[in-house]
This record gives structure tokens, sequence and C-alpha cells, in this order.
């Protein structure tokens, strides 16, 4: 069995730009990996992530954004994930199921017991191994985000045009479920230069693959 490493933060955290120089660090020492992202990582993911991230879909209910993610997750883990994992193969994942607890779940205000429901499903109910959570002031992440707009496309940033008291709740939310799951969620601090922040990563990551695997 693989293991499963996923990335999660807040828009603007800088989690995207260190799962790619992770994923170039492994290619460069020859460790084999599959780098995918949620929403997306399948055709039918892809066209979910139009859906949710468009800003034009303002009126999408949080429950229907709550179903959305599922349902992308569900064929994501079923064609892609489990295969892998099932090879043997490392997972790199830029967000999964927490972002779904903290985006839907605190930063929506959905019922966290609701979410914890519905990925109870087995079709949902893959874990990652490892998650780093990327930490930085919701301010200071929302001008980041908001400041690369103009090479994200225009069509996905719907969440970067919420306000600072939504990003600020994800982030805590993201604390809390750190909090809950202390073995398996590790807290990046996400200040500083880019350079700096991918040597805390690989850090923690090499860590992480020299220890031996659950039940190994």
């Amino acid at each position: 069995m693989g293991r499963f490493i996923t990335f999660e933060g807040i828009e603007g955290s800088g989690k995207t730009t260190q799962i790619q120089l992770l994923s170039n660090h492994l290619e460069e020492r020859g460790i084999d990996h599959l780098l995918t992202r949620e929403p997306g990582g399948t055709p039918i993911g892809n066209q979910v992530r139009k859906l949710v991230l468009n800003p034009a879909h303002s009126a999408m209910t949080p429950t229907c954004e709550l179903l959305l993610y599922a349902a992308a997750r569900a064929q994501h883990i079923e064609q892609v994930i489990r295969p892998a994992l099932d090879e043997g193969r490392l997972v790199l994942c830029d967000r999964f199921r927490d972002a779904t607890f903290a985006y839907q779940g605190h930063g929506r205000g959905l019922g966290l017991d609701l979410i914890r429901s519905l990925h109870a499903l087995e079709v949902l109910s893959l874990k990652p191994d490892l998650t780093l959570i990327f930490d930085l002031d919701a301010r200071a992440a929302l001008e980041r985000a908001r400041g690369r707009d103009s090479t994200t496309p225009r069509d996905e940033t719907r969440f970067e045009q919420e306000d600072l008291p939504f990003h600020d709740r994800v982030r805590q939310g993201y604390l809390a479920l750190a909090r809950e799951e202390p073995a398996r969620c590790v807290v990046l601090e996400a200040r500083g230069s880019v350079p700096l922040v991918q040597q805390r990563v690989v850090a923690c990551v090499e860590r992480f693959l020299g220890a031996p695997a659950p039940g190994g």
C-alpha cells in the first residue's frame, strides 16, 4: 500500500506552489509519485471544478457546494487515488477532505456532523497518512491570493472574492482540525520566502517517508 500526503491551507497560503516544488524534489531524487489536486484530478472532477470555483455561480448554496465536492472526490478516489495507492505509489494531493471541513463546515457554517456522516460512506472514507497545513494570517493570505488574480484563471476566483471573516473562519477550522488529529496533521508556518518554506516542507516529508509505514 502506498502513502498519501495532502497539502491544505487557505487561499494564498502557498500550498500549490509548495506541492509542485516537492514534486520536483521527489523527481530529482527518483522517487515515484503521483501529483493530483481537488477539485479535479479526473475529467469529471475538472468539470466540477469549473462549477464550484466560477465566480458567476455566487447563488450556489453551501449544501450544493458540499455535495458537488463530495461527488468529485468519490470519482477522484475510485479512479485515481486508490489505484495509485494499491500499486504502492506515493500520492500527493493539493487539498482533500480536510478542505471540506474547513471551507464548507467552518467557513460556510454547515454542520460538521453532516460532513462527517458524508465521509463515513465507504467511497469517501479514505484519509491521508500525512497532512501539511500551511498557516498564514488570513489578511496576508487574502492579499496574496488577490494579487495573483492576473495569473489565476478568471473562472476560478469565487473563493478569493469571499470576505476576510470567511477566510479567517476557514483558517481557524484548519487549526481546529490539526488539534483534533495531531498525529496526522502538521501545521507549517507559511510566512517567509518560497525557498525557506520549501525547506520546512522537505524536512517534514523526509521525516515522514523515513518512518516505517503503518503496519510495516
